[in-house]
């Protein structure tokens, strides 16, 4: 049976990889743009379900610890020339102008820079509990996005950082989709993704059975922050450009919609989820354009994508609230119980 799912695993990944690098040689740019963002979004909705679905928090800071990645990532990354070209109204603090890291260490750098920030805010917030830490946890991703506006001469302000160089290609992005993926479901399975569960199931009675839950609690949240940290750093270096706005709360609440509508608890589902909200979204965007339909004629709607979409998730979460996966996976044993796969000799024995 193990030998078999092992088998079926690498079929998958092969037939998987096979469909990338046909999609990467036969699609255009912005086909491939949407490809690539899914695959950022996957990493993303993945941090923050690792902190609301499994860990049971309700953290609203997404969007600042993308920005401290992305803009660490970048810094690191970019050659002294376009530094120069791009701090004109403050130079460079000094120690920064010449240094320039390869493109994975810039990665790991801006994650762990993240994940430090994390760790800072969740010692004294995570002692708070609901609303109150979805606040806390909001006011530092303003807070964030403040320093970075007014950090002249390291962030370069209000005008952003622009001609990033470009390393977030589409085996980049989704290679490391793919590794936060296998991360989240090694992390669920082991000893420490039961103490998250059961932390987020009852506190009290985890506590009563000898888990740390404060301890559990600034573990997850600064894991979450180094995965956010990445998704912000490819995310900056796909669009090769980044400015303050960029980070505000919405990108938060684009994050949590695809974490809520995929599942919480759920890797499967934001894998799903992040895929599906990326596409409709680009797939609606004529519904802006002017239409004319039999039934219905306009000069073009601005906004109108939006509403649909909105109309079509409320219809989702109405007709299915734990989401598409609720907290279930996809497994090859439940591929075998649906019968879309033939049952192993010794599941038919049984």
């Amino acid at each position: 049976m193990k030998t078999r799912n092992t088998v079926l695993t690498g079929l998958a990944i092969a037939i998987f990889a096979l469909v990338l690098w046909l999609a990467d040689k036969n699609l255009g740019g912005y086909a491939m743009r949407i490809l690539n963002l899914s695959a950022i979004y996957v990493v993303l909705s993945l941090s923050l379900n690792l902190v609301n679905g499994f860990t049971g928090l309700f953290s609203l800071g997404c969007a600042g610890f993308m920005a401290v990645g992305a803009y660490v990532s970048a810094l690191l990354t970019m050659s002294p020339e376009v530094k120069e070209m791009n701090f004109f109204l403050e130079p460079l603090a000094p120690w920064l102008a010449r240094l320039t890291l390869p493109f994975a260490l810039a990665l790991v750098a801006g994650g762990f820079c993240a994940a430090l920030a994390g760790l800072v805010v969740g010692i004294p917030v995570l002692r708070l509990k609901d609303d109150y830490l979805a606040i806390a946890t909001l006011g530092f991703s303003e807070i964030i996005r403040v320093v970075i506006t007014n950090l002249q001469g390291l962030t370069n302000g209000a005008q952003g950082l622009k001609n990033i160089p470009k390393f977030s290609t589409t085996w980049t992005v989704w290679g490391v989709a793919a590794l936060v993926v296998a991360f989240m479901a090694l992390l669920t399975r082991s000893s420490y993704g039961r103490q998250l569960k059961a932390v987020r199931d009852d506190e009290i009675a985890a506590e009563a059975m000898g888990v740390n839950v404060f301890r559990v609690k600034v573990t997850s949240f600064t894991i979450s922050s180094f995965l956010a940290g990445v998704g912000g750093a490819l995310l900056g270096h796909m669009i090769t450009t980044i400015d303050p706005k960029m980070f505000s709360f919405m990108l938060t609440f684009n994050i949590l919609l695809i974490v809520v509508l995929g599942g919480n608890g759920s890797i499967t589902g934001s894998v799903i989820a992040s895929i599906l909200v990326t596409v409709l979204m680009e797939a609606l965007r004529f519904l802006d354009e002017p239409l004319n339909l039999f039934f219905f004629k306009t000069n073009g709607l601005p906004g109108l994508r939006m509403v649909v979409f909105s109309a079509m998730l409320m219809a989702v979460v109405i007709l299915r609230q734990r989401g598409l996966m609720g907290d279930q996976e996809l497994t090859w044993s439940g591929f075998e119980k649906a019968g879309l796969l033939p049952r192993s000799k010794k599941g038919a024995s049984k």
